[in-house]
């Protein structure tokens, strides 16, 4: 990794969370503590967390509420919920609100660890599109099929996301309200020039241009809405296993 993996730890169990943040600072990552949902969001909105560590139960917002905030603001951070009251239907509960693994209290350590490293390797992609429900839709899909996900919705929010991260694909809408696919593709190229970029629009005819010029310029695939989703996926898969899609 280019950078210090970074991990929030989130627990009202003081003892608890800075266990967990002395055993994770010794083997290396970057972390931060908070006490409380409202604390771990003030720290959300300053930094770009790599994982939340999330205690379930908590006074006031819950580990699962915390992070339906988390994800609104940075929708890349990875969700491991900790509990005391692991069950069926909490584990459920969990996911459904995009959480991806959920470990019982007393934490296995060696299974965290395992589990941290997991989450690491998943590729990062940026999705930057202005249609919120196309982004959550295509959040849900990449994460089911283990990727990491960053929604920007303009490219003043990408431009900061791109600053934070290194994103192994962004995926770039060419209509966007504040700025276009164009100046995103260059910022993308000037921050990261291994990043690898696909071009999406539903406005095939309109964008026919813009499309060509950026593809002319290094963009490594289009695709068009409505999205063929399979061909998607595959061309993400292509494009993170280090091939050019034919």
């Amino acid at each position: 990794m280019s950078k210090t993996a970074s991990i929030l730890v989130v627990d009202d169990e003081i003892d608890t969370c800075r266990n967990l943040s002395d055993i994770l600072t010794d083997r290396g990552y970057r972390v931060d503590m908070a006490f409380d949902g409202p604390s771990a969001l003030d720290l959300v909105r300053k930094n770009a967390y790599d994982i939340a560590l999330l205690d379930l139960r908590m006074p006031g917002m819950d580990g699962l509420a915390l992070y339906r905030e988390i994800r609104k603001l940075r929708s890349a951070t990875v969700a491991l919920v900790v509990t005391a009251y692991a069950s069926k239907a909490t584990a459920e509960e969990a996911l459904a609100a995009g959480a991806w693994q959920v470990l019982p209290k007393p934490v296995d350590l060696p299974r965290m660890l395992t589990l941290l490293d997991e989450a690491l390797g998943q590729p990062l992609v940026l999705i930057v599109d202005d249609d919120s429900d196309l982004c959550a839709t295509l959040w849900d899909v990449l994460r089911e099929r283990g990727y990491r996900v960053a929604v920007s919705h303009d490219e003043h929010d990408a431009a900061r996301d791109l600053r934070e991260r290194n994103f192994q694909v962004v995926l770039i809408d060419m209509k966007l309200p504040r700025g276009d696919g164009g100046s995103v593709f260059q910022r993308v190229r000037q921050t990261n020039p291994k990043t690898r970029t696909v071009v999406i629009t539903g406005h095939r005819v309109e964008m026919d241009l813009l499309v060509q010029r950026v593809i002319a310029e290094g963009a490594d695939a289009v695709c068009y809405k409505p999205f063929d989703v399979p061909r998607l996926l595959s061309t993400l898969q292509q494009l993170t296993e280090g091939d050019r899609p034919a």
